[in-house]
């Protein structure tokens, strides 16, 4: 038996969170709560609700970017995301601060790996022995 501290956040809907209902449809592999998540309107709220507004834009932004950096995401998709991160008022450095912030779960190789396509997403030009850009 639990009791209501044991329920965590609360919605307006009957007691149960926004945030824990779509985990459960998450890990149900309801494709519909799949298809919002993953749809590319991430700014807008649609039926995500609260949940979406839980970050600011920035932080959001900063995420995506983040996100992208992990998975060794190609130079053409930071880009994307550097042009987005601009748009909200991200500098150059809390860009940079992004990758810092994640170095240590990425690991050495991964770093390495990401820092000069992000910084040929960000429009430096850079000089490497032996690397193409991608």
């Amino acid at each position: 038996m639990s009791d209501a501290s044991d329920e965590g956040p609360t919605s307006s809907r009957g007691g149960r969170s926004d945030a824990r209902d779509l985990l459960r449809r998450l890990a149900a592999h309801d494709d519909r709560s799949l298809v919002t998540v993953l749809a590319p309107t991430s700014e807008s709220t649609g039926e995500l609700g609260s949940l979406q507004t839980a970050l600011d834009r920035r932080t959001r932004l900063l995420v995506r970017l983040t996100a992208l950096l992990a998975v060794g995401a190609p130079t053409t998709a930071l880009r994307w995301a550097v042009e987005l991160a601009a748009s909200g008022g991200i500098s150059e450095d809390a860009i940079l601060a992004a990758l810092l912030a994640c170095a240590s779960v990425l690991g050495s190789a991964e770093v390495v790996a990401s820092a000069p396509r992000l910084a040929l997403a960000l429009g430096f030009d850079l000089e490497l022995d032996g690397w193409d850009g991608t």
